[in-house]
Parts: structure tokens; C-alpha cells; sequence
């Protein structure tokens, strides 16, 4: 079974068990929309990964794990979203949830999915519970304060932002969460694997800077130029866009070199290799440059 189709499978498990039966059937399906709209699901593969990469010995609870972080993360776009921060009319290409179901229950299925994130957690963790203490502790960090999804937001409504602090925290906490917990849920220690969701979580934010310039909305699955309207920190502006890809490319290339030494190491590189094609296609970068000034311009790093 591939790590995907295992990330679908354990959301949509663990989505119906946590939902129950009997809550008002508007809000189960705000928050159904929110996580079965599409996603490549990256965190929960990375967690489910590094527990294959240490042993993988209670899967149950590697899955608990891996879906509480992908709940979090579709619980912070639906906020997201919303008409407060970047007032998007889609997400994935499909209506973003207020736009589907209203304001009133887009808050509502995105706190929701918060809880939701806490109870798939708590009911899996029954035999081991040291270690859902421990993982419980890993997801509080990647999203609260001081440095986690909650404080990344909220540095977009500061005056002025650090570059590398607010996208460590909006975009790079919880891929640290996700790479941790993987090694958590097994009882191995989980420094080792931090720097791998360290610079890919760095990777991702670049990317999605980059593409808020380059794609297309129809392509992207949301608005574009979203940055430039919110004056929002961004890589391609501050770096011009060979800067930013440049520098995508070195934190691919970082995030590679950090997998430690394990069986599964050239799974993980695998996996990284492939994202990086995903986030920013050669291909999607030289159109943009073709169109926008004549020439064919090469990618910085002939490497992804």
C-alpha cells in the first residue's frame, strides 16, 4: 500500500469515527469538505514514513498521528480562507467552505476540526499513552504559540515580519510536527528527524511564494497574487524569483541531505525528489519566463 492511498484510508476512518452520529449534519459537511476536497496529504505521509523508517510497531496510533496533523492543517485553511485573512473563493480548485456553507460554519468546522485532531489522538492511544502524551505535546507546539501555524498567521497582521521566523511558523511547524511524530509514535526520539521537516516545511512556503507569482488560478486550485494584495512577507519578493528558486532548490537539496541513516532512507529521498517536482515543475517556471519576457529562462538547479 502506498503512503497516500494509507493517508486516505486513515482520514476517512478516523474522520467517521470522531464525527460520531447525531452532530448537525451542515457542520459534519462543512468539515467533510474541508478534508476530502483534494491535498497532496504530504504531512501525513511524512509521519507515516518516518515510522516505517524506525519500525512502524503500533501503526494504529502512527495513523492517529498522521491524521491529526493533516486535520489541523485543513482546519488552518479553512480560517484561512475566510473573508477576515485572505477572503478566498476557492481552495483545490473546489469552493472554499464559507463560500460552500457560509461564514458562521466555516469557523465552526474549522475549530471543529481542531478538537477533532485531539480526540482521533486520544482514542487511539489507549495502550500507549506515554506516547500520545508525547504526541499531543508535538501538535500543540506546531500549531500554537510562539512559534507554530496560530503565530505564522498572525505575523501576517503585524506592521513587519521576520522572513525566516514567519515562515518557520506558518508553514514549517507542522512539517516538523509531522516528521517528529512519526519517530513519537514508535518511542524513538524525535530530534534526529526534525531538520528533515525543518527545511521542507522552509521549502514549502518558498514554493508557495513562488507559485502565487507564476501559476495560474485555475492551475494553483486558488487565487493567485494573494501576497501582493495582503502585503504579505514573501521569497519571490524579497529574493526576485530566480532568488526564490534558487533557494527552494537549496532547501530541497538540505532537506535530502538531513534523512538520517535508516533502510528506508532512499524512500524518503524518493519522496522529497517528488515533491519538489510537484510544488514547482520546471516546466510551469520556463512558461512563465517564456511569456513574461521572451526568453526561455532555465531553472537555477537542473536537479529537481
Amino acid at each position: 500500500m502506498s503512503l497516500l492511498t494509507r493517508a486516505e484510508q486513515a482520514l476517512s476512518t478516523h474522520f467517521e469515527q470522531a464525527a460520531g452520529v447525531g452532530a448537525p449534519p451542515r457542520l459534519v459537511a462543512a468539515m467533510r469538505h474541508a478534508v476530502f476536497s483534494g491535498g497532496a496529504r504530504i504531512r501525513p505521509q511524512l509521519c507515516m514514513a518516518v515510522a516505517t523508517a524506525c519500525g512502524d510497531d503500533v501503526p494504529q496510533l502512527t495513523n492517529a498521528a498522521a491524521v491529526a496533523l493533516e486535520l489541523m492543517h485543513c482546519a488552518s485553511l479553512v480560517h484561512d480562507d475566510m473573508p477576515a485573512f485572505d477572503n478566498a473563493d476557492t481552495r483545490r480548485g473546489h469552493p472554499t467552505v464559507h463560500k460552500a456553507f457560509s461564514e458562521p460554519l466555516a469557523l465552526l468546522a474549522g475549530d471543529g476540526l481542531i478538537v477533532m485532531a485531539y480526540r482521533v489522538l486520544l482514542q487511539s492511544g489507549v495502550q500507549h499513552p506515554e506516547r500520545v502524551l508525547a504526541l499531543m505535546d508535538n501538535m500543540t507546539t506546531g500549531v500554537g504559540l510562539p512559534d507554530g501555524i496560530v503565530a505564522g498567521q498572525a505575523w501576517e497582521c503585524e506592521t513587519s515580519a521576520d522572513m525566516g521566523q514567519y515562515q518557520r511558523a506558518k508553514t514549517g511547524a507542522l512539517f516538523v510536527s509531522a516528521t517528529r511524530a512519526g519517530a513519537l509514535s514508535c518511542g524513538f526520539e524525535p530530534e534526529p528527524w526534525a531538520p528533515l521537516g525543518a527545511f521542507l516545511g522552509e521549502a514549502y512556503q518558498v514554493a508557495d511564494d513562488i507559485r502565487d507569482v507564476i501559476a495560474d488560478a485555475a492551475s494553483l486550485g486558488k487565487p493567485v497574487g494573494q501576497d501582493i494584495l495582503h502585503s504579505r512577507p514573501s521569497s519571490a519578493q524579497a529574493l526576485g524569483l530566480d532568488g526564490a528558486i534558487a533557494h527552494f532548490d537549496h532547501l530541497i537539496d538540505q532537506a535530502a541531505a538531513s534523512i538520517p541513516m535508516c533502510s528506508c532512507r532512499d524512500m524518503l529521498c524518493q519522496l522529497v525528489q517528488l515533491e519538489a517536482e510537484r510544488l514547482v515543475p520546471k516546466a510551469v517556471y520556463e512558461g512563465y519566463f517564456k511569456t513574461h519576457s521572451g526568453v526561455a529562462s532555465g531553472r537555477i538547479s537542473e536537479k529537481h
